[in-house]
């Protein structure tokens, strides 16, 4: 004998809850836009990934805006006025991930050069209205004022290190971001290391990977452009360099678009300041 007919499927049977999407967001600070180009730059990777997240804040891309909250917030640029302190302090609040993309939001960026300066001094140089321009003493990094969650590096950043975070970001896995000297770089180029082969002062040995070693492979020193890899010895490289070398170029090296991380930092210090610090000093002392 047949069984009993099969129940009716109901006509409004609960669907499947649709996984809500990241919440991204991308601000900028005091900075050339370049970091967030490269985003931009991505083009038809940028279409696929946009499909797995909600780009809800981007004033490069879109009219669209949000002040939070955000799942992931990239942010680009130093910290150099009162108003941006305070406002990176309130999107940490409004973060679950906080990164910072660039040597300007790393390490301060070219701007931070200024540190070692008369503050004063450097307003009244650049500015032509100097008494609208409210700025700190000292351009910082991010991270000097609130807990960042991941650092992409460069100036600007790379294309493929940027494509691996977002790739890692919407398939929920931990990014793969190396952590290598430029000069391995240079190895699997075949490139000829110009400080042995040519007495070019390179900061190859001491900067993180990213570039692709672009200077070496024209003939020219790494300008650590990505800042310092993790246990730098820039104090034994600055020594290196200095027995062929004048003290103020080299420093010179160290003080560029890194230069306020640690280990330039220290680096430069040691050397006397970045070139140009002591005839600075010297005008505010006949003042």
């Amino acid at each position: 004998m047949a069984g009993p007919p099969p129940a009716p499927t109901p006509h409004h049977a609960p669907r499947a809850a649709t996984p809500r999407r990241p919440r991204i967001g991308v601000v900028k600070f005091a900075s050339c836009d370049g970091c967030q180009l490269t985003l931009l730059d991505l083009e038809d990777e940028l279409l696929a990934i946009a499909e797995r997240v909600d780009v809800v804040e981007f004033a490069e891309a879109t009219s669209h805006r949000s002040s939070g909250p955000f799942d992931v917030l990239f942010v680009e640029g130093s910290i150099s006025t009162a108003e941006q302190a305070v406002e990176i302090a309130r999107l940490r609040t409004v973060t679950r991930h906080l990164v910072t993309i660039g040597a300007c939001a790393t390490a301060g960026g070219i701007q931070a050069i200024r540190n070692w300066f008369d503050h004063e001094e450097v307003r009244q140089t650049v500015y032509p209205e100097p008494a609208f321009v409210d700025s700190l003493a000292l351009s910082r990094p991010v991270a000097d004022f609130v807990a960042v969650d991941a650092e992409l590096r460069g100036c600007p950043i790379s294309p493929g290190q940027l494509r691996e975070f977002l790739v890692a970001l919407v398939t929920g896995r931990r990014p793969q971001l190396p952590d290598e000297a430029v000069c391995l770089e240079c190895k699997r180029r075949g490139v000829v290391c110009v400080a042995v082969a040519r007495g070019i002062a390179c900061l190859g040995p001491v900067t993180r990977t990213g570039c692709g070693a672009i200077c070496p492979a024209y003939g020219r020193g790494c300008y650590g452009c990505f800042g310092p890899r993790e246990s730098a010895n820039t104090a034994s490289l600055a020594e290196w360099f200095g027995a062929t070398t004048a003290a103020p170029d080299v420093a010179r090296l160290f003080a560029g678009f890194t230069a306020w991380s640690g280990p330039n930092r220290t680096a430069i210090d040691a050397l006397g300041g970045p070139p140009g610090q002591r005839e600075a000093e010297g005008r505010s002392g006949d003042a």
